[in-house]
């Protein structure tokens, strides 16, 4: 945390009432199972579980509560609230108001946490970084991440997703960016917007809540970067694209090489003058490239020079499970991208694959939240594996079986029938396997099968 707090001063500066003596605490906690001594313990109240029935749990170890029902046989100090969700992102304001740092807000359809990761090994040649962790990018994560900024850090690069309007908004609110971005708009989670179109208004709002004195990241390859522009009004901004050699960072003589991984000339353009260096991306993808750019856009907008870009470039590795290539003990390779996937996800992903040499087989799982299109996506999704020239398609799920017909690929609805064919792939000592599919397909446990050859 950055300093300590005391419930008064939330209560004075948001309302409420406190209950029992005043407490002082530099950690909070949402979790009863690892408090930590001294934290204040936030009773959240979610779908499946009320943090209040585990209040007895954390008197031994927790400064304070906050609280939406008082509990007057505790003795701890507790700061009763309407809301104590509401309440989170009030204290995660609080310790963000005391942060002189800069902090980086990433948001977008798809690559946030990669583009996020390529900042933070950017700026780490400037400085202290914090950085969101793991996917703590929604309206709990986000204050949770502000929470647990150190005061000495010089910089922090939040990561913001939302599942509906205005959630954007609300996180941005807690935040305060000094430097926004989207990364794209894709059509991830569109059950939840209904169009890719308020996929991108939603987006926008990270804009329309930048302060005046702030900067904006813009993507020129988006379809609504006119929109953005004029949201962005006189706000400082710098562009970045894979196709407009105009903007402000861009890249020239792209090459995927044989790993599946892009060699690239970065250009920066400023007021005064154009920087160019060749960088070598450890991380595959032609999309990596434009994930790279979003980065470099915002590490200058943070003060970073092309010389410290491109070292933080280079060193930047896939974050886990996202293309993430794996060794098979027969000698063939497992490309681990099992996170999360949306279609534009899974066209990346099959152009990584079809980059390589050798036997390439992809294993899919159903994409998740696509809404009354999902049947037709997938067969998209399917008719691109074939026209990439992958050698096989194993499918498992249910949406995914229209991919499997139009690829004339062989699915499944359990995995222990599909572990038969998948352990005969592994044998090939030129084997390279893609393994996609939303969270929700849990093909991770696929990965972890085959690399373990344990069943």
């Amino acid at each position: 945390m950055i300093n300590s707090l005391r419930l008064t001063d939330a209560a004075i500066r948001f309302g409420g009432t406190l209950l029992n003596p005043d407490c002082e605490f530099d950690g909070v906690s949402i979790d009863s199972r690892n408090i930590a001594e001294g934290d204040l313990f936030v009773a959240l109240i979610g779908e499946r579980r009320d943090g209040h029935k585990f209040l007895a749990d954390v008197t031994d170890r927790a400064s304070g509560l906050v609280v939406s029902a008082a509990d007057r046989d505790l003795p701890l100090p507790q700061w009763v609230v309407e809301d104590t969700t509401v309440a989170l992102g009030q204290l995660a304001q609080l310790q963000r108001e005391a942060f002189s740092g800069t902090v980086i807000a990433v948001t977008g359809s798809t690559g946030k946490t990669s583009v996020k990761d390529l900042i933070r090994s950017i700026l780490g040649g400037l400085g202290t970084v914090h950085a969101t962790k793991g996917n703590f990018n929604n309206h709990i994560g986000v204050p949770l991440t502000l929470l647990d900024i150190q005061q000495d850090s010089d910089f922090a690069v939040i990561e913001m997703g939302a599942s509906a309007a205005s959630e954007i908004s609300y996180l941005c609110s807690i935040a305060q960016p000094h430097i926004s971005l989207i990364n794209n708009v894709q059509s991830a989670h569109l059950e939840g917007f209904g169009s890719v179109a308020g996929i991108a208004a939603a987006k926008s709002e990270i804009y329309s809540s930048l302060d005046a004195a702030g900067t904006a990241i813009l993507n020129l390859d988006q379809q609504w970067q006119a929109e953005w522009m004029a949201l962005i009004g006189e706000r400082a901004c710098i562009t970045f694209s894979l196709d407009d050699d105009c903007a402000d960072v861009s890249a020239s003589d792209i090459e995927m090489m044989e790993s599946g991984c892009c060699r690239f000339t970065l250009h920066l353009f400023t007021d005064t003058s154009l920087e160019s260096q060749v960088v070598s991306l450890a991380i595959p993808g032609r999309h990596s490239v434009s994930n790279a750019l979003a980065a470099a856009a915002c590490a200058m907008a943070a003060g970073a020079s092309i010389e410290q870009i491109v070292t933080g470039l280079e060193a930047a590795r896939s974050p886990a499970r996202r293309l993430e290539v794996k060794a098979l003990a027969q000698g063939g390779q497992i490309i681990d991208d099992s996170y999360n996937a949306s279609p534009e996800s899974v066209r990346a992903a099959i152009d990584v694959l079809a980059s390589r040499p050798g036997h390439r087989v992809m294993v899919l799982g159903d994409m998740a939240e696509l809404g009354a299109d999902a049947q037709q996506l997938h067969r998209e999704v399917g008719d691109y594996a074939l026209s990439a020239g992958i050698d096989q398609l194993y499918t498992l799920g249910s949406l995914s079986a229209s991919a499997s017909a139009v690829f004339n690929g062989q699915h499944f609805t359990d995995l222990e029938d599909l572990k038969v064919p998948l352990f005969k792939e592994i044998e090939r000592s030129d084997l390279s396997l893609l393994v996609k599919g939303s969270r929700s397909s849990k093909m991770d446990l696929i990965v972890d099968i085959l690399v373990t050859g344990k069943s």
